[in-house]
């Protein structure tokens, strides 16, 4: 399950883990105009764990997906390989 919100300066996707137990904390996608953040809390630590990605890296991320392994480099319209 997902929820998605608009804030005033982002856009925020909430995924909540509904599959089998054990489950994972709930994960919060932040978008904002240069970065995504991501964010998850840390029993562990009672800490919440957040790391930024580029929007560069958020395409690479998202193109990495459907990918086989191995070793990739987008190319963006318009630009010389």
């Amino acid at each position: 399950m997902f929820s998605i919100e608009h804030d005033f300066d982002a856009t925020i996707v909430t995924l909540v883990d509904e599959g089998e137990v054990p489950l994972q904390e709930d994960i919060v996608i932040s978008s904002f105009e240069e970065c995504v953040t991501v964010e998850q809390y840390d029993a562990r630590t009672d800490t919440m764990q957040k790391i930024t990605l580029s929007w560069t890296q958020m395409r690479d991320l998202a193109a990495a997906i459907d990918l086989p392994e191995g070793v990739y480099r987008r190319v963006e319209k318009g630009q010389k390989r």
